[in-house]
């Protein structure tokens, strides 16, 4: 098992400093009302910690590792409890063993690539969101919701031969076939009036960078409605990949207690510092 490097506890929220799924396996089952992540993106940078998740050789390595981290996040949720899983996709390398480095994202370059996963061609959108989700269904999860997080302000590629990607998943899941899900805390805008109506599944959100992040970072108003839904005010939300700390300021702001769990030091240093947590 890891070592957990540092345990903050502010107010009955959490910031822990360590490996997911090492901490996840040692917290008690049924902690937490629901969990909103964004895990690490199969090779697409390399955040220079070892046991990263992200950084593994296969695909299918890298799924079974996020479905054994899941596993455990389903333990430590209540029965009636929820899983926001955002996930965004790629395409295979076509043969190149490197990432360039990309100039608005420098995080981005990486010294490897790994192969063309078996069954796939080059240049081939992978599907990545879509098979975690199906690995996480037949994994005892149940699968209730794709959402498309639309990105109005994407970042432009320089393709010719496909269009510009300007979405990404956002799955929810729950630990049981009835469940906590508040929908009336995120109800939407009617068309022309002041009616409300059940939130679609489409969310137009734009991207927000953080200071001092150089990677990309969880929008608060893409967590907003997930803790919403997902939990009640002083309920404990999860978040097994932390980064720089989004969920959990979410949840200060909301009235819920968090747990956040960051593989990485400097990561976990914004999270603190963006909470207030300085020593």
């Amino acid at each position: 098992m890891a070592e957990l490097a540092k345990d903050d506890i502010r107010d009955g929220s959490q910031i822990i400093e360590g490996d997911a799924l090492s901490t996840l396996s040692v917290m008690p089952a049924g902690r937490c009302r629901c969990c909103v992540t964004s895990p690490p993106y199969w090779s697409l940078r390399d955040y220079g910690i070892g046991s990263q998740i992200g950084a593994e050789a296969t695909l299918d390595h890298y799924i079974s590792n996020l479905v054994r981290v899941f596993r455990q996040v389903r333990r430590v949720l209540a029965d009636d409890g929820t899983l926001w899983l955002n996930m965004g996709d790629g395409y295979t390398s076509g043969g190149r063993a490197w990432r360039a480095e990309d100039k608005k994202n420098p995080a981005r370059a990486m010294s490897y690539r790994p192969p063309t996963p078996q069954g796939l061609k080059p240049k081939d959108l992978i599907g990545v969101p879509w098979r975690i989700a199906f690995e996480l269904q037949a994994d005892g999860w149940y699968l209730r919701s794709d959402i498309v997080w639309h990105k109005p302000n994407c970042q432009p590629e320089s393709v010719k031969d496909r269009p510009t990607r300007a979405h990404e998943y956002l799955f929810l899941f729950s630990k049981s076939e009835r469940y906590y899900y508040d929908y009336e805390a995120i109800r939407e805008p009617a068309n022309g009036g002041g009616e409300m109506r059940n939130r679609r599944t489409v969310w137009s959100i734009n991207t927000e960078p953080y200071p001092g992040a150089h990677f990309a970072t969880f929008p608060p108003a893409l967590v907003e409605p997930c803790v919403l839904a997902g939990s009640e005010p002083s309920d404990i939300v999860l978040d097994p990949f932390l980064g720089s700390g989004t969920t959990g300021e979410v949840c200060l702001k909301l009235r819920r207690k968090f747990i956040g769990i960051e593989l990485n030091p400097e990561y976990a240093e914004l999270a603190r510092t963006r909470l207030g947590w300085g020593e």
